[in-house]
Order: structure tokens, then C-alpha cells, then sequence
């Protein structure tokens, strides 16, 4: 898929990672691709850790320009995910130099702010910005939850970056909810529940 764009026209991709989690923040990437064409760009799920890695890289090389946005787990419990999600790629769009003309976001919503956007479901597979977006924010949210990792090692964010699997929940069973953990999931809180915590 292309939409289509002028040569004179700035185009930023922009995708999320980190709704599924219980623990650790939301992050969103936006990438203005430059001229030198990256190569493997795409969902970064669909990639291992060492190819999201090296991409990183290339795309920090290539791009015209990479901004970031994070969402910290006090503002996702009080916002919800969703919002959550959008307010993380609304500042990661601020933070590019040059302003984009339009912007490409995965998925079925666009964030707020005075950008021309165009939501596009399955698009960090189709538009090779959108990819570079996806890569950028995978491995800046996973490398902030193997430092989360340092401050709880009890928990395994460094082997599952919080996402709810059999060895996170039984953690979570054990050794009680973190300051990371996002409270408003209904896995923590039924940790919370039953310890009577708040």
C-alpha cells in the first residue's frame, strides 16, 4: 500500500508499543523517513530482538527525523490506555523536526493535535514509516523495561517486558504488585484485591 504523497511532502509514520503490558509506560515513535531507503522495515513484532536492534540503528542513521513519546503508568491508570497511547504519540509527533504535512498511524485512531492524519489499520506492515515507527518504539520501550528490570529483578521484566505471561502473573502472586504495574488491569487488580491493598 502507498497513499501516495508529493515529493515535497513530509510524511511521518507513527506507531505504539506497550498497550498489552500490566507493568512499565506506553511508547510511541514517529519517523520521518530520509531519502536512503531502510531495508526490512515492517511489524516489528514480526522481527526478532537482534533484527529490531540493528534496524534501530539504521533508522536512527537514515531517518530525517525521530521523536519519541512516553506515557507513564500513573497516566495510563488515570487515563486509560487508549488515551494513554494517543497522548504518547501526540508528544512524539511534537518532538520531530521538520513538522510533518501528514502523518500515517497504525491502527483505527489518530491522536490529537493539528496534524493532517490518516489512521491506518495493519499499517506498520503496509507504509515503511509506520514500520520505522513500530521498530523505534519497540526497542526503546523494551529497553526501558530491562532498567525497570534493575530496580525489580523479582518480576522478569527483562524476559517478558510485562506483558501477562505464566511467569509474570505467578511473580506478580508471589511478590505483590510493583510502583510499575499498572493498577487499573484486572490481573494487578485482583492481586490488589485479595491482598487489600489500594
Amino acid at each position: 500500500m502507498n497513499v501516495g504523497a508529493p515529493d515535497c511532502e513530509v510524511v511521518a509514520g507513527v506507531d505504539e508499543a506497550g498497550r498489552g503490558p500490566l507493568a512499565g509506560p506506553v511508547v510511541a515513535a514517529a519517523v520521518i523517513l530520509g531519502e536512503q531507503a531502510v531495508a526490512g522495515l515492517g511489524d516489528s513484532k514480526k522481527k526478532t530482538a537482534r533484527q529490531r536492534e540493528a534496524l534501530f540503528d539504521l533508522i536512527q542513521t537514515h531517518a530525517k527525523a525521530v521523536g519519541v513519546g512516553i506515557v507513564s503508568v500513573g497516566d495510563i491508570d488515570e487515563l486509560n490506555i487508549h488515551h494513554a497511547s494517543l497522548l504518547a504519540m501526540q508528544r512524539a509527533l511534537e518532538a520531530l523536526d521538520p513538522r510533518p504535512d501528514r502523518v500515517l498511524v497504525d491502527g483505527k485512531f489518530c491522536p490529537p493535535g493539528c496534524f493532517r492524519a490518516q489512521a491506518i489499520v495493519g499499517g506498520d506492515g503496509l507504509e515503511p514509516a509506520i514500520g520505522a515507527a513500530s521498530i523505534i518504539a519497540k526497542v526503546v520501550r523494551d529497553r526501558l523495561m530491562c532498567e525497570l528490570h534493575e530496580r525489580y529483578p523479582l518480576y522478569g521484566f527483562d524476559r517478558h517486558k510485562g506483558y501477562p505471561t505464566a511467569a509474570h502473573l505467578d511473580a506478580l502472586e508471589r511478590h505483590g504488585v510493583s510502583a510499575v504495574h499498572r493498577r487499573t488491569y484486572a490481573p494487578v487488580r485482583r492481586v490488589l484485591h485479595t491482598s487489600g491493598a489500594s
